[in-house]
């Protein structure tokens, strides 16, 4: 009987270590998303526009799926790109609040600084050196397909930092990110008067105030995670 228990404890203790082992391989070691984003939009510097002067969304121009998905070059971009949607003007859905420009933390992560934009059912968080872009698009899926930014090591040259993947969905003017685009909901933005509102899941609220022009200070983004080197 205890020989039996020992079995049961150690093959269930193996199993634990074989997904660990496996999860922790995906995240950090399989392959790198794909860069679908414009080339161009990688080259062009966001800090130069006015982010209080919005595009109306009238339909005139391009549509969301007529555009590259945006994605983050490796761990983080090296300078604020141009929007991703900057050449289009889908109207926004019926269930979808406009919550486009540019925005500054004055509580929670008091001085966190992001980029909003939104296109029919397209939505594109750009901040910290990642780009998230999740809806219709002309290379992907609907899912972000994406770095979280953060490197944890290094080996020789090369950065690691997490794979990431969320669908962001719109529900009663809330802007809900689903892990995988089907998992728990693990940010959640929306208005509040003038502000944007952001929930983590770490269970941080952060208050946000709207910017025209990017602070000098966040042009190029600042190196995240505790960067172990080995070799």
């Amino acid at each position: 009987m205890i020989r039996q228990l020992k079995r049961i404890i150690l093959g269930s203790l193996t199993v634990l270590i074989v997904i660990v082992l496996g999860a922790f391989w995906f995240t950090f070691f399989s392959s790198r998303p794909p860069l679908t984003i414009d080339p161009a939009t990688l080259a062009g510097d966001g800090s130069t526009l006015n982010y209080c002067e919005l595009a109306a969304l009238d339909g005139t121009g391009k549509m969301a799926a007529d555009i590259p998905k945006g994605n983050t070059p490796g761990c983080s971009y090296t300078h604020f790109p141009l929007p991703v949607l900057r050449e289009c003007t889908e109207p926004l859905p019926e269930d979808a609040d406009d919550i486009r420009g540019l925005w500054r933390g004055v509580s929670g992560k008091v001085g966190h600084v992001e980029r909003i934009e939104q296109c029919g059912a397209r939505v594109v968080v750009t901040a910290s050196g990642i780009i998230h872009d999740s809806g219709p698009n002309s290379t992907g899926g609907y899912n972000s397909n994406d770095t979280e930014g953060t490197v944890l090591f290094t080996l020789g040259d090369r950065e690691y930092c997490p794979r990431s993947s969320a669908g962001m969905f719109w529900n009663q003017g809330i802007l809900e990110f689903k892990v995988f685009g089907w998992g728990p909901v693990v940010v959640r933005r929306f208005m509040d008067d003038e502000q944007l509102m952001w929930e983590y899941a770490d269970g941080s609220v952060t208050r946000m105030e709207r910017l025209c022009t990017l602070p000098e200070a966040h042009r190029k983004p600042q190196a995240r995670g505790p960067r172990y080197s080995f070799f």
